[in-house]
């Protein structure tokens, strides 16, 4: 018998130390993230290890399962405690170590194994944990696994078994590197700036991106879980502005940041100028569909309109579908359609076939932008950037909205507009073109300026971005028109970052 979890216990005391604590949010919609100490404790991660592998067996796939840790103070002893749960409902663990999540996800094939559960809290602050889970690879879960997932974990429903097995696999890390870069050398030579904010892509980015012929310049590639410069997370303009820096300090030729655990990254070009990751996502669509013919591309609903209306993307006969914003929506859409690759904003890139395996890996992006480059002899990624349609885009910005009434608030804005749009009432001084509510509201006016509001999968917080092909005030006005509507809402507090 174990515990049943409860959603609350105060630590430093005697119920702390002997009882599960899981608070019910963390199940996000495909992944889990807490704050650990806060709101999960080890025996809640052992419980949540319990409950992964009861679920692996429920869902008839074999009980063996690749798992690692990122970088921070006690993603190690979370990982031991989420392993001893696993090998108690029977798994087989393959420990890769210390590792970026592709880096995991690469360990499922080199090590034919289905299964994987990566220790990580992304990019979020310090504090906080969480597991990325899949039984199918390439794909992670999404919503109905996870939401079974919680039901198993909540009810401590375990079948447990006494089969597990334990194996540590050295070197890992090693065969990874070795995968990535056993391809042609780059023709042109390319001085890139590689920014990890002392997260763990610091101990594996340089090595690759040497070995495919870059210069590198290593900015904050030190491993510091404290991350004293700043978060490294690539859609953070404290990130994008050290990376700037550094890039016209040494006169690079791109800017390259990998986030907290590697699955994305984001772009700076040779001015030191940053480049949003949809409008890179362009850039590599277009370089890619001139080598593949009637290409397919998955994006999301983040991300600009310039998937659709790019004169160069529909000369090379590209087709491009918008989806959930998510890594694991995006990805499972993205093999679903057998695409060439998706493409999200906030950077989970995921390459098919020749190019990649399906998931997201920040160094696979990293190399297929580099290549772009050798394409395109003679031109700078400012040069490649400037011929893309003029947009005026704004960061990802993110409103505190707790994980408890986040989704009860996107219902009501959805509500809002579409009511709006019923009464061809005008929104920024003009009528409402179309709205897309696959994923929170994406609002598109008669001139092409759009916004979106939805719910963060991971974090307590909503999602506004903001995009105009008309002029800079236009992408303002639609910032004004999303943020009025939620600033009626007093359960919405302050922004992390604002145009």
């Amino acid at each position: 018998m174990f515990p049943k979890p409860k959603p609350e216990l105060i630590p430093n005391t005697y119920a702390y130390e002997s009882e599960p604590m899981v608070k019910a949010t963390g199940f996000r919609e495909y992944d889990a993230r807490w704050l650990f100490g806060k709101e999960i404790n080890l025996m809640g991660i052992q419980a949540l290890g319990m409950g992964l592998g009861t679920l692996i067996g429920e869902m008839g796939q074999k009980q063996e399962i690749v798992t690692a840790h990122d970088f921070r103070s006690y993603s190690a002893s979370i990982k031991y405690a989420l392993v001893s749960g696993l090998l108690a409902s029977g798994c087989k663990v393959h420990d890769i170590g210390l590792a970026v999540t592709p880096m995991a996800y690469f360990a499922q094939f080199e090590l034919d194994v289905p299964c994987v559960a990566m220790v990580t809290a992304s990019h979020n602050d310090n504090g906080w944990t969480g597991v990325k889970m899949g039984a199918n690879r390439p794909l992670t879960f999404g919503p109905d696994e996870m939401n079974r997932l919680k039901e198993i974990v909540l009810n401590a429903d375990f079948k447990l078994k006494p089969a597990g097995s334990y194996h540590f696999v050295e070197n890992f890390p090693a065969r990874y590197i070795a995968d990535l870069t056993k391809r042609p050398k780059l023709k042109r030579k390319l001085k890139v700036v590689v920014a990890c904010g002392n997260g763990t892509a610091g101990a594996f980015s340089p090595q690759v991106m040497e070995a495919i012929g870059c210069e590198v310049i290593r900015l904050d590639t030190e491993l510091d879980h404290t991350f004293p410069k700043y978060n490294p997370n690539p859609e953070d303009m404290e990130m994008l502005h050290a990376i700037r820096d550094a890039v016209l300090e040494h006169k690079a030729d791109v800017g390259l940041g990998f986030d907290g655990d590697g699955d994305r990254c984001g772009v700076v070009d040779n001015t030191g100028e940053e480049i949003f990751a949809d409008k890179v996502g362009v850039m590599l669509a277009r370089d890619m569909s001139a080598i593949h013919k009637n290409a397919q591309f998955v994006v999301d609903v983040k991300s600009t309109g310039l998937f659709v209306t790019d004169p160069v993307l529909q000369k090379q006969g590209a087709h491009t579908t918008y989806w959930k914003t998510g890594h694991s929506y995006m990805k499972r859409r993205t093999h679903e359609l057998k695409a060439l690759a998706g493409f999200e904003k906030s950077g989970h890139f995921f390459f098919n076939a020749p190019i990649g395996r399906g998931y997201d890996d920040g160094l696979v992006s990293a190399i297929a932008i580099c290549d772009m480059l050798d394409h395109a002899a003679g031109k700078t990624m400012a040069d490649l950037k400037d011929a893309l349609p003029k947009t005026w885009s704004s960061p990802t910005m993110s409103p505190h909205c707790s994980d408890e009434t986040k989704y009860g608030i996107v219902t009501q804005v959805v509500k809002h507009f579409e009511d709006l749009k019923a009464k061809d009432a005008k929104v920024a001084g003009q009528p409402i073109r179309d709205l897309v509510t696959v994923n929170g509201v994406r609002v598109t006016c008669e001139d092409g300026s759009w916004g979106l509001v939805r719910a963060s999968s991971n974090k307590p917080e909503l999602v506004v971005v903001v995009e105009s092909p008309v002029s800079e005030q236009r992408m303002r006005d639609m910032f004004e028109a999303m943020d009025s509507v939620l600033r009626t809402h007093p359960e919405v507090g302050e922004y992390n970052q604002k145009i």
